[in-house]
């Protein structure tokens, strides 16, 4: 079932699911199987080897295009699968303009992987899209962002890098893993290729560690498809069974996500003993009439420092809280806290960290889904 017609609530009940034909059950089976029967060679219903195809993650890549109202889709191992099958796009001496803010885990296999097969990476600030203009040459060949970005909540405008992008014949990609299907869906602002952590809030209960690639264009699903079959990078029938379970509950999750996220950015920002409150929702966020624009809802995200960006009063913090756990990844039913610059954007160098405005005492919030007066209870007995 894939009617583009329906809201997207029903969708990401419905989309690409169909009830199994051999025994009428409503959820998709596991097709726990590596290999599948041929009559004849080359006569075969549809399915050769599993890391080429199988059937529950043909019903999750349905799913996943038709909730980022996209034309195909590809499931991978993580998120970092798919990242490195779309570096994998580009030739020795090509160029890519990446954003600034974005994922430690992105930066180090541009840096320290790719970077060694003579891609060059420009990191740049693109909060204002035209800053993306000056970085351009004949060698460039993609545009890399993500919105909201990580760990600092900024926001970039997709349609404007699209026009960019289409001005000079550049692939632009999207990482949507903050945002989610449920708030943003970057193709219909022109972006060539999205890029979802599935682990995250595809996922949504931090049992699952997976990845996936959205777009509308043919040609390059068939190269990046080519890519993942030739690679390997394939994730196994129970994780594509686990997301898809998953997005059947996005919308309730990310509307709970999005309600706790503001109160608890609010009770932040009115805490004397706060400092910066990163979180894409106040309306005077420097890019707040550009969330508004390209996203539905702010989402469950937020990073602060307290006052004096006291390292030592934040590492404090992150030992007190019972209800945030201490903990890498993000976009589960339960809240967790983190410290970006020893956790998860840990690889990235302390001087490029500091000079894009990660400072070391920063602290990122996973709201969850969990009763806010408890959340805020949490937070304000571990700030003391």
């Amino acid at each position: 079932m894939d009617n583009k017609q329906h809201k997207l609530a029903t969708r990401l009940i419905h989309a690409g699911v169909e009830p199994d034909p051999s025994t009428g059950a409503i959820m998709t089976p596991i097709y726990q199987t590596s290999t599948y029967v041929q009559a004849a060679p080359g006569d075969h219903k549809g399915y050769e080897y599993a890391r080429t195809q199988n059937p529950t993650r043909t019903v999750l890549q349905n799913a996943l295009a038709s909730i980022e109202n996209g034309k195909y889709a590809l499931s991978f191992g993580s998120g970092m699968a798919a990242t490195d099958a779309v570096a994998k796009l580009l030739m020795p001496g090509d160029e890519v303009i990446v954003a600034n803010d974005l994922y430690g885990g992105t930066y180090r296999i541009f840096t320290k992987v790719f970077s060694n097969y003579g891609i060059k990476f420009h990191f740049i600030d693109m909060s204002n899209a035209e800053n993306i203009r000056g970085y351009i040459n004949d060698k460039t060949k993609m545009i890399w962002t993500e919105t909201p970005t990580n760990p600092l909540l900024n926001i970039v405008d997709i349609e404007a890098c699209a026009k960019i992008a289409k001005e000079k014949n550049l692939l632009l990609v999207v990482d949507n893993t903050f945002a989610s299907p449920y708030l943003q869906n970057p193709l219909d602002f022109g972006a060539d290729i999205i890029l979802h952590s599935a682990t995250k809030y595809l996922g949504g209960h931090s049992d699952v560690v997976h990845g996936a690639l959205i777009m509308n264009d043919a040609g390059l699903e068939e190269r990046l498809r080519f890519i993942q079959n030739s690679c390997g990078a394939v994730p196994g029938p129970h994780d594509c069974w686990l997301v898809l379970r998953g997005i059947k509950t996005l919308h309730v999750r990310m509307q709970r996500h999005c309600e706790n996220g503001k109160a608890i950015a609010e009770f932040l920002r009115s805490n004397p003993k706060v400092g910066k409150v990163y979180w894409c929702g106040f309306p005077d966020h420097p890019n707040h009439d550009v969330a508004k624009k390209q996203m539905r809802d702010f989402g469950g995200m937020i990073s602060f420092t307290l006052k004096d960006d006291n390292l030592d009063a934040a590492m404090d913090l992150l030992k007190k809280t019972k209800l945030f756990s201490l903990a890498e990844s993000l976009g589960g039913v339960e809240s967790l806290i983190g410290h970006p610059a020893s956790m998860t954007h840990g690889s990235i160098p302390r001087e490029e960290r500091v000079k894009n405005g990660l400072v070391d005492s920063l602290i990122r919030l996973s709201v969850g889904i969990e009763d806010i007066d408890d959340l805020i209870a949490d937070l304000k007995e571990a700030i003391g």
